[in-house]
């Protein structure tokens, strides 16, 4: 499912409207420390997993600077501390959304 329009609802949280006609918010906080990138998560290539790096905590960490549609399936997210790597597929985001309401 896509959304059909994506905001900040107030500060420190993301919003988004579904085709679906249901909304869902995020914190940026669950948004950033669920950074889907190979730099936060880690990854696997030739059956090799490597782990991530410890990342300095740096200024404007949780600071939302922009968004930028990927395609049809993703969204990439500018943080306010240069960190712009990661894409969040709609079903990632739809995740986080339920997460976020436990």
């Amino acid at each position: 499912m896509t959304p059909t329009k994506i905001s900040l609802s107030k500060p420190g949280e993301l919003s988004l409207k579904w085709a679906d006609g249901s909304e869902t918010m995020i914190p940026l906080k669950t948004l950033r420390d669920n950074c889907p990138c190979a730099s936060c998560q880690g990854e696997t290539v030739l059956l090799r997993t490597y782990k991530p790096m410890e990342q300095p905590e740096l200024p404007g960490k949780y600071v939302l600077k922009g968004a930028q549609q990927v395609g049809n399936y993703a969204l990439q997210v500018y943080w306010g501390d240069g960190h712009q790597t990661g894409i969040y597929t709609w079903d990632k985001l739809r995740s986080l959304s339920a997460s976020a309401l436990e």
